[in-house]
């Protein structure tokens, strides 16, 4: 029986998991966390098969398609009995077909293809309660191919996730009518996986490429928490990643540069499948996609192992699953030959099974190929029975895990209080008195250095905080100087070192922040090159994880490095993301603002656009203000009318003091805004809003070092936006701005102009 200290660290958990507004509705309906009660967990036992020792080589990819298609014909042409297994992963193939078939949208090809592989996975390996889809102790299973989702969902189902969530507050949950609105507006079967959306997906997938990074990141997460927390004679993080890849995610660049990181860190607990169907959207992949796949995991220091019949080589999978897990220094890829659309006697092994409905004479047909009598949607009680043991077996799963931990908090306490505060997310009491603060007389410094005085500050008071650059620490100053690097051998450290992969890096984060509510991961580079890494921040903002991107050299102040690395739209395009927050502070306490914004916020990602320049310690920022997007620095009106209002970001903040100083000499009202958030801002009171831009006042002046693209939003149709539309120049940044006209002056001529 789980202790009281385990239970309220599954409560905890829980808690947030259903606070998420994705994830709940009216907190009337909830009753009191305390009713509930907490199952607990055993180990599953796998059968095995001994692993092959042999390397296998593919076959020609000229024979390589008629030899599989022949094999899957002469197998299920047979009259051989079914066993359970077989019949099981029909189950899963039929669930698949006739949810696709009945939203006439879909891909019913993988899950067809990749039965047995889930099969196995869900019901012979992988450890897991259905009912507490967020205990720590899981094991992960990321499908980063994600349009073959209803495979995923056919597991979920048979597994038994209809949760606890579903159960006491009227969610969705994974019943038949989920399976049969598939697809369909309100269902928790969305046309690809969504963690915000279904109990039981750990990522969001879809982008290709995508879910084999965040793989990497869940693993690495894994890995670090093992090295930091586990003793001798308690191993308290103790699970596997396991991912299903197709071909789409391996043509991506993206799985490439992750894949790289995994086998230079060693992450010996993942382990990838790669769907090896050989098909893809516009055909055979023959046309555009012919490497040895093999050899270039070997060559990013994989385990490669081949499983030549995926179809109805339960065996063979087992054996290599047994294979992988027995290889502790290196993350494994199996290979697994596949038929896309196995079973269908028209479609398979084409790539019309690929992206669409079977269509109802060839779901007759593949139902008579196969044997299935069944009418759609149908699961046969023998294999609701064989089914039906994971939910006690994953509550005796969790309930070992809870003890286990009650035995950790007894003789570890300051380390069961850390990992405890990962696994919750609940934040130390008083962290927040860790940020930097300045004032005036502070030494002027780039935001990227005040950056990295927060970031050494947080560290010591957020056990969950970790993160590094794109191969630019010593430029983006995101070095956690009290430790050492994230490496193969040294897996407790908080550095990590990325490399040149922004778009691999962006991702790894995700899958670290969704790993546990308590991950607060960082990444940085210059912030030109957010658009290497674009998809990965989009998916951060989709999927609800609280990345904070650390974006340097934010403007054309970085000077001579010239229009190829000065931003220009990029503020722009970031406000315009749903559910993410554009930072851009002017100095070091706009700069501790930013950083208590960004980590108070887990369900969103965080963007602080940062200098390269120098710039002054501003009178009147605060971090207050900055939690309010946009706050008055300085004012010498009175009655809330200012003859103008002149309203700055970033480094530009400064400009706008200066221009409101020469104003106020002659004799004007002049209000300064510091516009450092424009979503924050929007999320204020209407009272508020007023108070600091009063819609009576139309004079207003805009000054920002990037796209005017926006601002006509806040300057209103009278007002003026001050920036810049066309790319930068090469020349020291001083000379930049007055060449661009984004000087004090230029302020105060504009403002002249309106009042």
């Amino acid at each position: 029986m789980a202790s009281t200290s385990s239970v309220t660290l599954s409560q905890a958990l829980l808690s947030r998991a259903i606070s998420s507004p994705a994830s709940a509705q009216s907190s009337d309906h909830r009753p009191s966390l305390s009713t509930l009660s907490f199952p607990g967990f055993s180990g599953l036992k796998s059968s095995i098969a001994r692993a092959s020792s042999s390397r296998r080589r593919l076959p020609s990819r000229s024979n390589h398609k008629r030899q599989v298609r022949a094999a899957a014909v002469e197998t299920i042409g047979t009259a051989a009995e079914t066993s359970l297994v077989e019949k099981s992963v029909n189950t899963i193939r039929f669930l698949s077909i006739d949810a696709v078939e009945k939203a006439n949208s879909g891909h019913p090809g993988l899950p067809m293809g990749c039965a047995p592989m889930g099969h196995i996975l869900y019901d012979e390996v992988m450890r897991y309660n259905p009912k507490n889809p967020y205990w720590f102790n899981r094991d992960r299973f990321i499908l980063s191919a994600g349009h073959g989702c209803m495979l995923q969902y056919a597991l979920l189902h048979l597994a038994g996730y209809d949760s606890v969530l579903a159960s006491f507050f009227h969610i969705l949950s994974f019943l038949l009518k989920d399976l049969k609105s598939f697809r369909q507006w309100g269902s928790r079967t969305p046309g690809h996986p969504e963690n915000f959306e279904t109990p039981g997906v750990e990522v969001t997938t879809g982008p290709l490429g995508q879910g084999i990074a965040n793989a990497v990141g869940l693993a690495l997460a894994e890995k670090h928490l093992a090295a930091r927390f586990n003793k001798p004679d308690n191993e308290i993080v103790d699970h596997y990643t396991y991912v299903i890849l197709g071909d789409g995610c391996q043509m991506e660049g993206i799985s490439n540069e992750a894949c790289s990181l995994a086998g230079h860190w060693g992450l010996g607990k993942l382990i990838a499948f790669y769907d090896d169907n050989h098909i893809s959207i516009d055909g055979d992949t023959e046309i555009a996609f012919t490497e040895n796949v093999d050899t270039r995991f070997e060559g990013l220091g994989w385990h490669v192992i081949w499983v030549k019949n995926g179809n109805t080589g339960y065996d063979e999978i087992r054996a290599a699953i047994k294979e992988a897990k027995a290889v502790k220094d290196k993350p494994t890829l199996i290979k697994v030959t596949t038929t896309i659309g196995y079973g269908s006697p028209n479609k398979a092994n084409s790539y019309s099974v690929h992206g669409s409905a079977l269509g109802a004479k060839e779901v007759d047909a593949t139902r008579k190929n196969l044997g299935w009598p069944y009418e759609p949607f149908h699961v046969p009680e023998d294999v609701k029975a064989h089914w039906s043991r994971h939910t006690p077996q994953g509550a005796a799963l969790e309930g070992e895990w809870n003890a286990k931990f009650a035995e950790y908090q007894q003789k570890y306490k300051e380390e069961a209080a850390e990992l405890k505060a990962i696994i919750t997310g609940e934040l130390p009491a008083g962290w927040e008195k860790a940020l930097p603060t300045y004032t005036p007389e502070s030494p002027a410094d780039a935001t990227r250095n005040l950056s990295q005085q927060n970031l050494n500050a947080l560290v010591k008071v957020l056990p969950g905080l970790l993160g590094g650059s794109a191969d630019l620490a010593s430029s983006n100053m995101t070095l956690l100087k009290m430790y050492g690097d994230f490496q193969k051998d040294t897996p407790e450290e908080r550095n990590v070192r990325f490399g040149v992969r922004e778009h691999g890096m962006g991702a790894i984060c995700n899958g670290i922040a969704l790993h546990s509510p308590g991950f607060i991961p960082y990444c940085a580079t210059f912030f030109v090159f957010t658009d290497y890494m674009r998809a990965a921040i989009r998916i951060s903002a989709l999927c609800e994880a609280g990345v904070i991107y650390v974006m340097t050299h934010d403007s054309i102040g970085l000077g001579e490095d010239g229009p190829t690395h000065q931003p220009i739209e990029h503020l722009a395009s970031f406000r315009a993301m749903p559910n993410v927050l554009m930072l851009r502070p002017a100095d070091g306490n706009e700069t501790a603002g930013a950083y208590k914004v960004a980590v108070l916020n887990r369900k969103r990602p965080s963007i602080l656009a940062l200098s390269r320049q120098k710039l002054p310690q501003l009178p009147g920022t605060s971090i207050e203000g900055v939690e309010k997007g946009g706050y008055i620095v300085s004012d010498n009106s009175s009655g809330n009318n200012p003859n103008v209002i002149l309203i700055g970001t970033g480094s530009e903040l400064e400009i706008a003091a200066k221009a409101a100083d020469e104003l106020r000499k002659e004799g004007k009202t002049v209000r300064v805004v510091s516009f450092v958030s424009w979503e924050l801002f929007d999320e204020q009171s209407d009272a508020y809003k007023e108070s600091v831009l009063p819609s009576a006042v139309s004079a207003r002046v805009s000054i920002e070092a990037g796209s005017t693209f926006g601002w006509a939003k806040i300057v209103g149709s009278k007002g003026k936006a001050i920036g810049i539309d066309r790319f930068g120049a090469s020349a020291p940044a001083g000379k930049i701005y007055k060449e661009f006209g984004l000087t004090p002056e230029a302020v105060v001529a504009a403002a002249k102009e309106l009042c």
